[in-house]
This record gives C-alpha cells, structure tokens and sequence, in this order.
C-alpha cells in the first residue's frame, strides 16, 4: 500500500491501475482494506470530473442565453443583470475552463439541437427559434392584408358609383320610354280617330278603326303603326341625323307654353302684354288649345315633317348682276314682286322677278329696272312693306336714306351717326316709323315727317343690327359687339326691356320669329332661338335661350339672317347657304355656291354667302356671296 501511493517508489498512476486487469494475489486478497482505499479514490475522481462538466455546462449556456435576448441592453442593464454579467465573466476567466469552453461554445453555435438547459430562465427552445423569423413574415403579412383591403375597398367604392349612376341612368330613361308612349299614344289616337289634334295628321281611311275604341287598343302591339306610310324616303338622312332630332324632340318636350304673356313677372312687360294679346287673336283665330301633355310638340312634328318633306335647294333662277362685289343687303318689297340689292359697289339694284331672261346657257336670269348710285359702301336695305317704293339704306359714312324705288330719286336724308351705320330697319306696324345702329355705338329711331331723330339710346359698344318687334312699334331689339341683345321699349327707355347674354362673339343680325320669339345671330359660329317669356328686365336672361343652331361656319363676316313661316335661314363661310326650322338643331337644306377658284380646293378661296332673303309668298329664298352672285332657291 505504501509504494502504491508514494512517487518516489512507484510510477503507477491511478489510470494505469484502472487500465490492467485485476489478477488476485495473495497479497490483495490478504489486504482487503486496500483496495477499498483504491475503489474510493476512483470514484472520487469520477464526482470531481462530472462537477466540473456539469458547471462547464451550466456557465456555457447561461452566457449564450444572456447575449442572445434581444431584450438586454449590453450597456444600460440593471443591478441584477449586471450581477450576472460579472458572475458569468468570473466563471469564464477561470484558466482551467478555457479550452474546454472554447469547444463546447463551438459545439453549442453548429449543434442547435443539443441547446437544452436546466435552467428555465436559459432555456431556448426550438419553438422559441422557428419563431423569430415568423415575426417578421407576420409584419409583411399584415402589410400584404392591408393593402389587399384598400384595394378592395377601392374596387368596391368604384362598383357602388357605378350601379347608382346606372339607377340614375335607368330612371331617367324610364322617364322618357314614359314620354314616348305618352305620345305615341296620342299621335295613334288622332291618326285613327281623325281628331283635331295638334299633330297634323290626315285620319286613317279605314273605317273599322275609325269605329273601334282607341282606349281599348293596346298602343305597343296595335298596328297602326304598321299601317302608317313610312314618311322618311330616305333613312340614312334620319338615322344619320338621329341624335339632333332627339335632342329637339325633348327639347320641345320639356317646355310648357304659357297661356298667355301676362305670366310672366315684370311690371316692364305690361306694356308689352297688350301687344302678345293682340298678335294671339291675330295669328291664331281660336284661342290656343293644349288638349293633352304633348301641346308643346306642335312644332317640333311641324319641323319633322318639314324635315321629312325636304333636304336641299334647287336653284331656279340668277339676278343679273356683273359687278362681282359683295351683296350687304337683300330686301323685298311689299308685293315681294321686286327685290333691292345693295354692297360695296355703292350702287342700289332693283330687279324684278316677274320678267325672266333665258340665256344661251338655258340659266333663267332677271334683268335689273332701276339703279341708284349712292356716295358711299351700302351696308343694308329695307323695304317699306305699307308704303309704295319707300326704301331705306344705311352706308359706310352713317347716313341714313329714303329713297323712291320707283324712280330711284333720293327723297329724304338723315345724318347724325358719327360712324358706319350698319343696320336699318323699318317699323311694320308704323310705316313712318325706322331705326338705325352705328358704329358710334348708338340706336337712332326715326319719322320720316322729322328730320332729326325722335329717339337716342347710347351704348358702350358699337351696334350691328336693329330690329322692330312686327306687332309692336314701341318694343325695339337691337345686337351690339358685346356679345349681347338688348331689347328696349321705347317709351321707357330708361333701363332695357331685356338683355339676352348667350353668344361669344358679336351679334351679327337679330330677327322676330314671332311676337314672343327672336332669332339672333353672331360671329361665333351659332344662331340662337330665344323665348321672350322667360326674359327679365332686372338681370341678363341668359335662361331664355330655347336653342342653339350649329352647323354653318361664321367667324369673322356678316353672312345674312332671314326668317319667314318658322324656316331660319342664314349663310356660311363656307360659301353655303343653311335652312334651319325653328324646332329643330339639324338643318333642313342646304345649298353651296360654286367655288370662285375651281382649281383649288381651299374652302378660302371659295367666298361666303352674304346675305339672304326670304320671298314668303313661295317659300323660294334669295341668296347672295362675296363675289356678287345673287341666286334664286327653292327647297326641293
């Protein structure tokens, strides 16, 4: 026993015992209490090796678990953080540790699976890793759900606006399928019936219909329909100008006439009341009748009608006129059986209608009967329709002259207008009565038993038409380079009777339709149809404009204004003459001067038509350009 366990006597180690195989002697065999001595050395050992593995251990992961919260703050932690901090740097500072350390810190980094502790607090579990990366997908996923929700809401606020504005849309047509059987019903009722009804229809000639009860007939699958002659011969014209005709159709169905004027609300208007009464029982022998809710499309089936019945001008005639300048003005006289021409060339032409000259060309011309020659440029000339050979003109220096048609002796002069005149008009319910615009901006009114004028109104811009209300000597329209239409009453002339504001450019020409209607042209390409009912003489009735006629070309000249019998009919840049009807925005007719240069295809070089006339009593119009050709048309 002694020289197992002194060095100096024996070099066996602990180790080298354990390794050799145990062969009983009689020495240990006879010594028991030795190698009891041995076996708890051993297992002394053995204790002190597994203490030493197992703090290793316990150090190892304490230090992985602190450095690896990402809720410890390495430089501002707390007393017991860094308590631990300085515990786990003691243990590690420990010189028999650091290898061993070294190897598991290594082992612990590639082996995530063997990374269990005893400790809870230090324990990471696999769980607890997988999750990590799961936080962040979360985010991106919640990001990914917030967007898809602003897109659907997106989508979904666009679906809604969209079925509203269709309910809307449908609603409104339903309102107007509602209108289109209403008058359908109506028109059926008065074809098959043969009633004086407002749409002008001959009765059917059948005489089972006639006797049947219309009330009964169901309009949707009745045959009268079928039994109508179809009137359009040709369709493309109605197909290609559908949408026009629509938009008049409901523009003529969305107005209600009144009865009578004394509707409308200004104390201006009572002086004029008298006047619409009068033209009413004139005009109309019985009183206006509105038997059913579609009254008010009497002109508009009158337009359609005429629509269906034309489609262009035929020209029947020239006046002899070789001159070549511009025609300013074109007027009738009462007989309508001579027509004065007057322009630049300063001369007045007279020619007569009834005697007709055929050339060699087989052209029907007329030959001129008197000329008059005046000082200067003659801008417009008017007709008195009462008194025989009385006729006015108005030129480039302002005066204003009468002539005798008949003799071509000048008979009276005016002069008191500073600048051009542009326009005169005489009066056709007081013959003696005329009115003129100027230049200088100011309307003049007339007797020609006066030598100077009876009436002044002054504008701020220059004036460009003047015209007469035909029932009424008192109520005076005029157009000015403002852009607006005024109308005055000329024992008040005070304040305006009514200011029409509408057009964009200046108002070339105003004309009467009738005594509650007036049709005004401009310069910015449109004529426009006003209703003197919805006018008011305390602010611009921009409201009282029923239609607006765009089709012809006019920017920068005069082209002519002329109405009669409901047709409107004016000229174009374009170097056409345009037919319109009172109740509709597409034209009737239309017809175009032959081109100054036939070479070229330069609408420029081809002149504008410049004045226009109506001959009422045949529904032919008079038509002249830039070039001084003066044509006869008929609508065909």
């Amino acid at each position: 026993m002694w020289k197992l366990l002194h060095p100096t006597t024996s070099t066996l180690t602990s180790r080298t015992l354990l390794n050799q195989p145990f062969r009983p002697t009689s020495a240990s065999a006879a010594n028991p209490l030795a190698v009891a001595v041995i076996a708890a050395v051993c297992a002394l050992i053995l204790l002190l090796i597994l203490t030493a593995l197992s703090a290793l251990y316990y150090c190892l992961r304490r230090r992985k678990t602190f450095f690896a919260d990402p809720t410890v703050n390495l430089f501002h932690c707390d007393d017991a953080a860094a308590a631990a901090c300085r515990k786990a740097g003691n243990t590690m500072e420990s010189p028999e540790l650091q290898p061993l350390l070294a190897r598991k810190a290594s082992k612990a980094a590639v082996d995530d699976e063997e990374q269990q502790l005893c400790s809870p607090r230090g324990k990471i579990t696999e769980s607890e890793l997988v999750c990590e990366p799961e936080e962040s997908n979360s985010e991106d996923d919640e990001a990914g759900v917030s967007d898809n929700e602003a897109e659907t809401e997106i989508l979904i606020h666009f679906l809604i606006s969209l079925r509203e504005e269709k309910k809307k849309q449908a609603a409104k047509l339903e309102k107007v399928l509602n209108f289109l059987n209403e008058d359908i019903k109506e028109v059926e009722r008065s074809y098959s019936l043969g009633t004086d009804s407002v749409f002008p229809l001959a009765p059917m000639k059948n005489p089972k219909l006639r006797g049947n009860d219309v009330h009964s007939q169901d309009s949707s699958n009745s045959d009268i329909g079928k039994m109508i002659r179809r009137p359009f011969v040709d369709e493309e014209r109605l197909m290609s100008n559908i949408n026009e005709l629509e938009s008049s159709y409901f523009a003529a169905r969305s107005r209600v006439l009144p009865k009578e004027a004394s509707s409308v609300s200004s104390n201006d208007k009572n002086v004029m009341e008298s006047e619409w009464r009068h033209v009413e029982n004139v005009d109309n022998k019985e009183p206006r009748r509105i038997q059913s809710s579609v009254a008010c499309l009497e002109s508009f089936c009158e337009g359609l009608c005429k629509f269906a019945r034309y489609s262009k001008f035929e020209e029947c005639g020239r006046l002899e006129n070789s001159d070549g300048n511009i025609i300013c003005g074109l007027s009738f006289d009462r007989d309508e059986d001579y027509i004065a021409t007057g322009g630049i060339s300063t001369k007045i032409k007279i020619f007569e209608l009834s005697s007709a000259i055929s050339s060699d060309s087989d052209d029907i011309q007329y030959p001129v009967v008197v000329e008059m020659s005046n000082q200067s440029k003659i801008s417009s000339v008017c007709w008195n329709t009462c008194i025989q050979n009385h006729l006015a003109s108005a030129d480039y220096d302002g005066e204003i002259k009468m002539w005798d048609a008949g003799t071509g002796q000048l008979l009276s002069q005016y002069i008191e207008h500073e600048k051009r005149a542009w326009s005169v008009d005489i009066s056709l319910s007081d013959p003696k009565m005329f009115a003129s615009g100027s230049d200088d901006g100011s309307v003049k009114v007339w007797n020609i038993n006066e030598r100077n004028s009876v009436e002044t109104i002054t504008m701020v811009a220059n004036i460009c038409c003047v015209q007469f209300s035909p029932p009424s000597k008192n109520l005076l329209f005029f157009g000015s380079a403002d852009h607006k239409v005024y109308g005055y009453d000329l024992r008040h002339t005070r304040i305006p009777w009514c200011s029409l504001a509408g057009h964009g450019k200046a108002v070339s020409y105003v004309k009467f339709i009738d005594a509650e209607t007036v049709v005004t042209a401009s310069t910015d390409n449109s004529l426009k149809l006003w209703d003197l009912k919805k006018t008011s003489s305390s602010a611009l009735s921009s409201d009282a404009c029923a239609l607006t006629f765009k089709g012809h070309r006019n920017k920068k000249n005069f082209v002519g204004l002329s109405v009669s019998d409901g047709y409107i009919a004016c000229g174009s840049e374009s170097n056409e003459v345009y037919c319109y009807h009172k109740s509709l925005l597409v034209p009737i007719a239309t017809h175009k001067f032959e081109p100054i240069d036939p070479i070229s295809d330069d609408p420029r070089n081809g002149g504008f038509v410049s004045s226009v006339c109506w001959r009422k009593k045949s529904d032919m119009l008079v038509a002249a350009n830039s070039v001084g050709i003066v044509k006869l048309l008929q609508m065909v």
